[in-house]
């Protein structure tokens, strides 16, 4: 179920610490063109709580989230 939603780019966040995963998906949202997704694979259970919070501040859409044995996923459509 890792493709469950289109995206148009990918970040592999394993094994990094809050706040890398959320810096690293900003960085990478930067770049892309608005209503572009961005798919973001993480291991830090905290990054839940940021990517939720990071798209409701940010005016970005959390269109999927995924936990799979420790490894989440997030399906985030740039505002």
């Amino acid at each position: 179920m890792t493709d469950a939603v289109e995206h148009d780019a990918e970040l592999d966040a394993s094994g990094l610490n809050c706040p890398l995963p959320l810096l690293k998906a900003k960085l990478e949202l930067n770049r892309l063109a608005s209503g572009a997704v961005l798919k973001v694979t993480a291991t830090d259970a905290g990054s839940q709580r940021d990517f939720r919070t990071f798209a409701r501040l940010a005016g970005h859409t959390l269109l999927r989230e995924e936990d799979d044995a420790g490894v989440y996923r997030y399906w985030l459509k740039k505002a």
